[in-house]
């Protein structure tokens, strides 16, 4: 194509046609020009296929990420309401004055702690090739607050109860306990006395405190997976 239009320049010029030369030059270069815009769309057409695709393909992996973290926090969050409810059924036995085997299986379903750890791998695929990559800013921001924030929350609260368990329950059990079953069966040494002391019972009240911090974090975890899913599910659509 190159030498086809030298060879039309070379005879325009030895015919000293310069006018129509002039003309043809023109034309020439704005038929390339038109040609390089041409490429640079199919180029772009190409590179928005290709980042639909991958949007496509990594919302996806995020949504089943989701749905994973979604199904690990319920279970935690069962356990950790359950933990609660139990703690109360046991303060209310110990103010009754009732001290049976019942409160050594409790409290094997309370003196424990809750473990989640999230499934990211979608999240960080995605920050590694870039958020912007994303053409919902919304969904972005929104992803970014879950990850980044929320989920810090859920750790965080997490954290506290395992800490709680380590560093009070722990050492107690070792000093006060003739079997420790984990989430089975708990047995003090003495019952009605290990029961009667306030200082347990304020560390059973304060666990429960450190316990319904993670709760609210649980929950407010799975109403923004919810919400995530949903709005992946709209744009995907």
């Amino acid at each position: 194509m190159i030498s086809f239009f030298r060879k039309i320049r070379r005879k325009l010029l030895s015919q000293n046609r310069v006018t129509r030369y002039l003309t043809y030059a023109v034309g020439e270069i704005i038929l390339v020009s038109i040609g390089i815009l041409i490429a640079l769309q199919v180029n772009n057409w190409n590179e928005e296929r290709k980042t639909k695709v991958f949007e496509k393909e990594i919302l996806s992996l995020i949504s089943e990420n989701l749905t994973r973290d979604s199904v690990l926090i319920t279970q935690e969050y069962q356990k950790a309401v359950l933990a609660n409810q139990i703690t109360d059924s046991i303060l209310n036995r110990v103010n009754q004055g009732v001290f049976d085997e019942t409160l050594n299986i409790w409290m094997a379903k309370v003196i424990r702690f809750e473990r989640f750890k999230s499934q990211t791998s979608g999240f960080e695929v995605l920050k590694s090739k870039g958020m912007d990559m994303l053409s919902d800013k919304t969904l972005q921001v929104d992803l970014i607050n879950y990850y980044d924030e929320i989920l810090f929350k859920v750790y965080q609260s997490l954290s506290d109860v395992e800490g709680s368990f380590n560093e009070d329950w722990i050492p107690l059990a070792k000093r006060e306990f003739n079997d420790f079953d984990y989430d089975d069966r708990m047995e003090p040494r003495d019952l009605k006395t290990f029961m009667e002391n306030q200082q347990h019972i304020v560390l059973f009240k304060m666990f429960q405190d450190n316990r319904e911090g993670s709760i609210n974090r649980m929950y407010a975890a799975l109403q923004e997976i919810s919400s995530l899913k949903s709005q992946i599910k709209a744009h995907l659509q």
